[in-house]
């Protein structure tokens, strides 16, 4: 029987339920020698925050710095959750993470990244954690409705072990 799981796209919300929507999909991958795709998306600003930017922030080079900045404050935290996450694991285990073979925070809306990415790294399955009040309060909502609605392969979306 051909292996049905190859490719598995891991979307953050970068929430605390994001670590164990991650879990899963960290185990799925274990079980069947998956690579995984790690993806965050940060949302577009709206129009209200940058006008908002342009009252307050006059110099037009300040401005750029800023969005600039908050891509790098997005991959630092990125960055400090992953680790977090794979330095619970010991042994054998802890061989899960070199199948991580890309992480990825790129601008965007993110029901749209997430499916357009799943099929330009070939993924098999997507993982998304369940609504959760982190940096994006509409992920589940919104976000896992699309993602689900649109997508062609199978799509986990991992429950609040809080809210369970």
């Amino acid at each position: 029987m051909k292996q049905l799981v190859t490719n598995i796209l891991f979307a953050t919300d970068l929430s605390a339920n994001s670590s164990h929507a991650l879990r899963h999909a960290a185990s799925i991958a274990q079980a069947t020698k998956a690579q995984i795709h790690v993806l965050h998306v940060n949302e577009p600003i709206s129009d209200d925050a940058k006008i908002t930017m342009e009252m307050f922030i006059l110099n037009e080079e300040t401005r750029k710095t800023a969005l600039s900045r908050r891509h790098e404050m997005v991959r630092k935290v990125l960055a400090e959750r992953q680790a977090k996450f794979w330095a619970r694991f010991e042994g054998g285990d802890a061989k899960i993470r070199e199948q991580v073979t890309s992480v990825e925070v790129t601008d965007g809306h993110p029901a749209e990244v997430i499916l357009r990415r799943s099929v330009e790294l070939g993924c098999d399955l997507i993982v998304l954690g369940a609504h959760d009040h982190g940096f994006s309060h509409t992920f589940l909502g919104t976000v896992a409705k699309r993602v689900l609605r649109r997508s062609k392969i199978p799509t986990l979306i991992v429950p609040n072990p809080d809210e369970a």
